[in-house]
């Protein structure tokens, strides 16, 4: 039997048909190119690549920008003048963003925001401006493009922004010292006229994904329980995906989102959404949910499984013995697809151990197959 390539292998697992071996790949976005990253992709990882497929234009928006490039962490502010009033944002910025990859820094740092674009009521009503005098019109180029060059390496997938309210809560209003519950409590109908203008803005957007080259798309939320509770998540989240998902489905796009914080409080109510994957779940010892009991849950979704920061920053011992009960517990390995890193690059030690085991993980996953990959690795 020919051996799969990546991109059979993912697209097999997503379409929940049945590959001949576990899926591993790692984000181009997070991927360190050298040595240690070619010999992983020799030996089965793939790449996978987040584009967009549109363009975001603003119309009757004037934007400037100020640089403060006096010390090590630059700070960028965007100020956003409109006929109702102006608003701007401070972003800090590690050295090398704009030079790396995805607006990160040479150490892999996205930029942080220090000020929100949202301080008092009345920025609320240069917000919705700002959002009703957005249009978004398809461009296929990027997706066309990493498709060429990634070929059956891997998969090309669409990345939305954030869903609406996460919008709010993650790059406008913030979540830090309480500030996006604060609002919430004081100006919930001005939150809520921002979410439903954002809403409508966005369904375009859907139409231009589900024609897009891309397989699948992803929504692009940092989903976690702590942050969004059952309730915020039934209201505001669960109607937004179901709109998204209808449009996609009906071109034969496969939808996920990004879930990658602590969800167990969500559990149940992911299982009633219209997904057909999870991607970024991690497991403990950084998230709260097994991915053994995430599958369980949810019967009729693929996860794609973020493997943990904090288990690399213990080595490659520590990897090894995480991993090897990671695959005990999900065994036979149905709708599993492995993520090498969603948030940093992997040092070379870490990716190697990794791959060394995960090239050996032939499905369907048994007891006796992962002892034999655990007495190659010199276990036993």
């Amino acid at each position: 039997m020919t051996e799969m390539t990546s991109r059979e292998r993912i697209l097999a697992t997503l379409n929940g048909e049945c590959a001949d071996k576990l899926p591993f790949f790692h984000w181009w976005r997070h991927s360190q190119i050298g040595w240690a990253e070619r010999e992983s992709r020799n030996r089965g990882m793939g790449m996978c690549w987040s584009r967009p497929s549109h363009i975001k234009m603003m119309h009757n928006v004037e934007v400037t920008q100020i640089q403060d490039v006096s010390k090590l962490e630059s700070v960028h502010r965007r100020i956003y003048k409109t006929p109702v009033g102006s608003i701007y944002i401070d972003e800090k910025r590690d050295p090398g963003v704009g030079q790396w990859k995805g607006q990160r820094s040479w150490r892999d740092v996205s930029p942080w925001k220090i000020e929100r674009l949202i301080k008092k009521p009345e920025d609320y009503d240069v917000l919705k401006y700002m959002v009703e005098h957005t249009e978004y019109k398809p461009y296929y180029f990027p997706i066309e493009q990493a498709k060429k060059w990634l070929g059956d390496d891997g998969l090309v997938i669409n990345i939305l922004p954030h869903s609406p309210m996460q919008m709010l809560m993650i790059d406008w209003v913030g979540s830090e010292h309480g500030r996006f519950y604060i609002h919430y409590a004081k100006y919930q109908e001005k939150i809520e006229e921002v979410y439903e203008a954002i809403s409508e803005s966005y369904e375009n957007l859907y139409e231009i994904a589900a024609e897009s080259p891309a397989d699948a798309v992803i929504f692009g939320d940092n989903m976690d329980g702590v942050l969004v509770n059952p309730k915020l998540f039934e209201k505001y989240f669960m109607p937004e995906y179901e709109k998204c998902a209808r449009v996609l489905h009906e071109h034969g796009k496969l939808m996920g989102t990004h879930m990658d914080g602590r969800v167990g409080v969500l559990k149940d109510l992911i299982a009633k959404c219209p997904q057909d994957f999870i991607e970024g779940l991690h497991p403990p010892p950084m998230g709260d949910l097994p991915i053994s009991e995430a599958l369980s849950a949810w019967t009729d979704k693929v996860i794609l499984m973020g493997y943990p920061g904090s288990v690399y920053a213990l080595g490659p011992e520590e990897v090894k013995r995480h991993s090897l009960d990671i695959l005990r517990s999900v065994i036979p390995g149905e709708r599993l697809i492995i993520e090498m890193s969603t948030e940093n690059i992997v040092s070379n030690e870490n990716l190697l151990m990794l791959t060394s085991i995960l090239e050996n993980a032939n499905l369907p996953l048994t007891e006796e197959g992962i002892d034999r990959i655990e007495r190659t690795l010199g276990f036993i």
